[in-house]
């Protein structure tokens, strides 16, 4: 028996409803059903998400989504979440599952911090008349060059890769999303020369032609991992742990392991895919060394090799440890990152911001004298452009988005991707939902995402009096922090407004 209320209310105007049935095909939850008695269209409420396809596609724009008003009698320890929470694992004896993120009322220290502005003295820069460099390199620099007396440089430069704005898309797995999802992000990513993340799925052959701006993925499962498909990214990525689940692995239901989803991921049509918490291979620094030049070896150390770790309580210490065993980039992902399911308990209460933990490190590895052995990249909710100049002036060298880019696609945050019902084609390999996406159309607005974040990239940066990203890495002094106390002042390394 159900002891707890629906989420949302479905609103239906009459006199607009004509009865079409667009809902009732558009809503892969079955919501929606035209009654075959009376002819008019009905809803069960207990089955809605809230994401708002029906609303969007209704010709006659008469349906509305509401929270349910209903409420439990007002206790402050047990709220009606909480209740409901306990209700539906009464019913099914099983682990609460999320999608998209943590949705807690935790401060979002983003926007908690703001950006210089340079007046007279330091006068702005106009950056539709004057030069601006975005471009950024990742992978490990030399401290210093040294040249022959003929001008011959001697030093062995590490391999890099060049971006021309500080954004990357981040990793988002065939399997957890469709194919034209991953396919329209690749698109965005060579359109913009950029890179996309394969995730720990592998790649898609759909998606080779895109291999010149990929980033593949090693993940505890090793899923679609071999010779070729490292030889074609331009970066290859461990995965140690993401910020929406920190310490434990992931796992794809086996009814979204299809014939392509098992083909690219070397396992059998209609198993789970289930990645172990750890590597099986790394339980220490040195473990992480062998596998991180075990890579290096395999790609002949051609590629730079990025560590992506969880931001959690001792990350800057973990940071230190993965560029001494030889990382050349490091991937922090907070606590606000996306994912197609994890338990909800962890979502909500394990991990930390990225913006304390990127503070964290980058003073960490500029103390022991080894920031430039490494790029870092940092992920979990990075939500505009502003948010990228905070990242980089708090030591960052680019910046992850990947829920940015799925609202560009249309999702609406509706936090149920675990399901495999996305109606936007996205989180899903349900093939009457997927072929709602069309990647010419939707990659095109990604990309326009991209150029759109990277033109106020320009702005704020010439607003600050800045010309080039290199000045604005790690340059803290252009920011300031307001509603904060001294002690998250101190972590960020940022002053207080006014002083």
């Amino acid at each position: 028996m159900r002891y707890y209320s629906s989420d949302y209310i479905v609103l239906r105007n009459e006199e607009r409803c004509i009865a079409c049935g667009v809902c009732e095909r558009q809503c892969a939850n079955g919501v929606h059903r035209k009654d075959p008695d009376t002819g008019k269209m009905t809803a069960d409420e207990s089955k809605c998400v809230d994401c708002q396809r029906c609303v969007c596609m209704c010709p006659t724009r008469a349906l509305a989504i509401r929270k349910n008003p209903n409420e439990f009698r007002d206790n402050a320890n047990w709220s009606m979440q909480a209740i409901e929470e306990v209700e539906k694992q009464a019913e099914s004896g099983g682990v609460l599952l999320s999608s998209m993120g943590n949705p807690q009322p935790y401060p979002i220290y983003w926007d908690h911090i703001l950006l210089n502005a340079s007046q007279v003295t330091n006068p702005s820069i106009d950056p539709l008349r004057e030069p601006m460099e975005t471009k950024t390199f990742l992978g490990s620099k030399p401290d210093r060059l040294e040249y022959s007396k003929t001008g011959k440089l001697l030093t062995n430069i590490p391999p890099t890769v060049e971006l021309n704005s500080p954004i990357m898309f981040s990793a988002m797995s065939f399997g957890s999303i469709s194919l034209n999802a991953q396919k329209s992000i690749a698109m965005a990513a060579k359109e913009c020369n950029t890179f996309f993340n394969t995730g720990e799925g592998g790649l898609h052959k759909e998606l080779e032609p895109y291999a010149d701006h990929c980033i593949v993925q090693v993940a505890s499962g090793r899923f679609g991992v071999h010779k070729g498909y490292l030889d074609r990214g331009k970066i290859v990525e461990i995965k140690i742990g993401q910020g929406a689940k920190p310490g434990i692995g992931g796992h794809l239901p086996g009814e979204k392991v299809n014939y392509e989803v098992s083909q690219t991921r070397m396992i059998p049509e209609g198993t789970d895919a289930i990645s172990p918490a750890p590597h099986h291979d790394i339980y220490s620094i040195e473990d992480l060394r062998q596998l991180i030049y075990s890579l290096k070896e395999a790609t002949h150390y051609r590629k730079p090799i990025s560590v992506k770790i969880a931001a959690v309580h001792n990350i800057a210490a973990i940071a230190s440890g993965a560029v001494r065993a030889g990382a050349d980039i490091i991937a922090i992902d907070g606590f606000r990152g996306g994912t197609g399911s994890t338990p909800t308990r962890f979502r909500d209460t394990v991990g930390i911001p990225v913006e304390l933990a990127l503070a964290s490190v980058d003073q960490r590895l500029r103390d022991e004298g080894i920031r430039q052995q490494v790029s870092l990249v940092v992920a979990g909710s990075v939500r505009n452009s502003a948010d990228v100049v905070k990242a980089i002036a708090l030591g960052a060298d680019a910046v992850y988005i990947a829920s940015a880019a799925l609202i560009a696609m249309g999702c609406h945050m509706c936090r149920t991707c675990y399901t495999g019902n996305c109606n936007w084609g996205i989180a899903t390999q349900k093939e009457e939902l997927t072929r709602r996406l069309n990647p010419e159309i939707m990659s095109e607005r990604v990309a326009n995402v991209f150029r759109a974040w990277d033109h106020e990239i320009k702005e704020l940066m010439g607003g600050m009096g800045i010309n080039a990203i290199d000045s604005l890495r790690g340059n803290r002094l252009m920011l300031r922090g307001i509603g904060l106390t001294q002690k998250e002042l101190d972590i960020l390394g940022i002053r207080y407004a006014g002083e």
